[in-house]
């Protein structure tokens, strides 16, 4: 009898193809799969780098300002046994994100097949006499140019099976709190982005998805939001809590996998059951 190799030897026994996997052992849901994370050096965006990386992906972290968080990112990526990088960028403008994407091309191998767009902010609580256009026009660049630019400047480097995942807000859904009345229409406005391009590139074989997080643990609400109406927001929800930084990552995974191949155009709630669409 001809002598075999161990694994050959195991799969003839047990019946297993060389693509299977033995009981207990997992296939990495984004093996070879570059992931580009735009906001990805703290809160939310580190959690998605991490838990992109940690099956699999090599990750491009971009950070506009705090080197420092990027770094940290960066070596949380390596912790959890993926690949990354970090790229500078202000994601409102367009030679940025040129860049951006460059960049992860350069290091990765010419392609791109998740993009997450994190990026974003409130800026300031401002009610409508106390805004002026300036301010409201920022808030849509952070929040909408933004998405809209790295979409531009990815598409072209996705294949098919590729997705998009764009962090839009239950305050698109209800308005927002008080003074979030641009953050609220902008994340309005990515939600509506979301299903157009969902259209557009969905004969592309490009999926297109929008998380719509409610109150998370981050430094976001640690800015904006007063304790007391946090624990009264959390003490509203079914579950009696915020979200954490790490829920919202499981669920942009999920999006970003072919574990969601039949879904696109979805803006999906995540807010422990504070309100439905």
């Amino acid at each position: 009898m001809a002598a075999h190799s161990n694994n050959q030897t195991i799969e003839t026994k047990i019946g297993l193809g060389p693509d299977q996997f033995l009981e207990g052992e997992t296939e990495m849901k984004f093996a070879g799969k570059v992931a580009v994370v735009t906001g990805g050096s703290r809160d939310i965006g580190r959690a998605v780098c991490v838990k992109l990386a940690s099956e699999g992906a090599s990750v491009v972290v971009n950070y506009n300002t705090n080197e420092a968080d990027a770094d940290a990112t960066v070596a949380a990526v390596e912790a959890a046994g993926g690949k990354g990088i970090k790229v500078k960028g202000d994601v409102t403008k367009s030679a940025d994100v040129d860049a951006l994407m460059a960049a992860a091309r350069e290091a990765f191998g010419g392609k791109i097949d998740i993009l997450v767009n994190n990026a974003g902010g409130l800026v300031a609580r401002k009610t409508l006499s106390e805004m002026d256009e300036e301010f409201f026009n920022w808030v849509m660049q952070l929040n909408v140019t933004s998405t809209f630019l790295a979409c531009q400047a990815a598409v072209p480097h996705m294949s098919e099976g590729s997705a998009i995942v764009n962090l839009a807000s239950l305050a698109g859904r209800d308005g927002g709190g008080g003074g979030a009345i641009a953050y609220a229409t902008s994340k309005g406005a990515v939600m509506t982005m979301t299903r157009g391009l969902a259209k557009e590139l969905g004969p592309q074989g490009i999926r297109v998805n929008a998380l719509c997080p409610g109150m998370i643990a981050t430094t976001f609400h640690d800015k904006f939001t007063p304790d007391a109406a946090r624990e009264n927001v959390a003490n509203s929800t079914p579950l009696r809590r915020q979200g954490r930084a790490e829920e919202t990552a499981d669920a942009v995974a999920y999006l970003a996998s072919d574990e969601a191949s039949f879904i696109t155009g979805a803006n999906l709630d995540i807010n422990g059951g504070l309100a439905y669409s």
